[in-house]
């Protein structure tokens, strides 16, 4: 057996094991893990400096290389989601509903584990402690398979997490790391299905497509984000030109950053020489229709691909509309069903954006970037599925449970 089927039998043996622990026992591990990730952050920084040395010599730069960074500050909020998941409500063994039939059975549903849950990511290592306490608390064993670009964080953060389970009693192997990082690793784990349950792409739109198309494990495509602000003609440009600039450049290098600002003509030339300086200040680069060159000529011309761009980066396309029809049609044609906001002050037109924007998040007056699962109230995130099966929208932790039916009887037998 190779890497993969080694770790993959030993991930369906341990799933055994979890399905049966307590809440309590769970949580233990994952204030422990928390605990462990402060106590050994100068064992974490450096390893995440080397792969940041790696990664700058193989020409990653900017914010892709951001999301590589650990730091003290990101490593205490990897604690700190630890300690939230701990804190929530454990969905495992819930009864959803349970209904007596008149041949007197009583019929319910019940979440229980996944089981095996694969995750498949690029750069960012805090993936790997935010899929560990999530599927832990879930009841599943997890498979992590990161990128080249992480691997000596995270192989570092799978000997911590691992001396946490260790610890209190629980399998090490109930989160493993892929030391391959080869290509050739990921469809593999795209095809085991022996033994994972759930597969989880986490990344860019390549790698997602990737997974999407190539896998036989079942998949929860996780979240393009070309997330759009839509600037009604009703707005308050104050409070538009702040959301803009927060969803843009807070942190460019995230699916929910916002990508594409759609203006509506009746305000734009009020508006857009505003908000493009302050992009500007932002070192953002702006691309916009003929409009948006009109008043703001140091813009670049747009192009029709740059409507449909998830840029990840400090660039965004400007384009303007005429109505809120326009509006509502050009993001449902460009969309990647993560996030849109409008920013208005009538109540209708926000009525319609929410009720006619096919998104997994859609917002009134507030940035794009909300959508989070810490935001959210759930803790850490799986990330964010732009799906309409199983899951929308922020993966917390009931997302990453199943359900089953119990049935009590007393002697039914069926005739027929």
């Amino acid at each position: 057996m190779n890497e993969l089927q080694l770790k993959g039998a030993k991930a369906k043996e341990i799933a055994v094991f979890l399905r049966k622990v307590s809440s309590g026992e769970k949580n233990k591990v994952l204030v422990r893990a928390a605990d462990l990730l402060l106590e050994k952050q100068n064992a974490i920084i450096t390893a995440n400096k080397a792969d940041q040395k790696n990664a700058a010599a193989n020409g990653i730069s900017g914010p892709l290389l951001d999301r590589l960074v650990l730091n003290e500050s990101r490593i205490q909020g990897m604690a700190e989601g630890l300690k939230e998941i701990a804190a929530l409500s454990d969905p495992v063994g819930e009864i959803l509903q349970m209904e007596k039939r008149p041949n007197g059975l009583v019929i319910g549903t019940q979440r229980v584990p996944m089981g095996v849950i694969g995750i498949i990511f690029e750069s960012r290592p805090n993936v790997t402690v935010d899929a560990f306490g999530l599927c832990l608390k879930t009841g599943s064993a997890s498979i992590l398979r990161g990128g080249k670009e992480a691997i000596q964080t995270n192989l570092t953060l799978e000997k911590i997490l691992q001396q946490a389970l260790a610890e209190n009693g629980f399998p090490a192997e109930s989160v493993q790391i892929v030391k391959d990082t080869s290509r050739e690793s990921a469809r593999e784990l795209m095809k085991l299905n022996e033994y994972l349950d759930l597969l989880i792409p986490r990344g860019g739109a390549g790698l997602i497509r990737t997974v999407v198309e190539n896998s036989t494990v079942p998949v929860i495509e996780t979240g393009v984000g070309n997330c759009h602000i839509y600037v009604d003609d009703s707005a308050n440009l104050e409070m538009a030109a702040n959301i803009t600039i927060n969803a843009k450049t807070q942190r460019p290098g995230v699916c929910n950053a916002a990508e594409s600002l759609v203006i509506h003509s009746d305000i734009a030339g009020q508006f857009i020489p505003v908000v493009c300086e302050h992009l500007k200040e932002k070192n953002v680069e702006i691309r916009g229709d003929e409009t948006v060159l009109k008043y703001f000529p140091e813009a670049k011309k747009a192009t029709e691909e740059d409507w449909g761009t998830e840029y990840l980066d400090l660039i965004i396309s400007v384009n303007v509309v005429n109505s809120l029809d326009e509006a509502i049609k050009h993001v449902s044609k460009y969309s990647t069903k993560h996030s849109e906001s409008i920013i208005t002050e009538n109540y209708t037109h926000a009525q319609r954006f929410l009720n006619e924007i096919d998104s997994a998040a859609v917002y009134v007056n507030a940035s794009t970037r909300f959508t989070d699962g810490y935001e959210f109230g759930f803790g850490a995130e799986i990330g964010i599925s732009t799906q309409k099966l199983h899951a929308r929208g922020p993966m917390g932790l009931k997302e990453l449970t199943t359900t089953k039916y119990i049935i009590y009887g007393q002697g039914q037998t069926r005739e027929g």
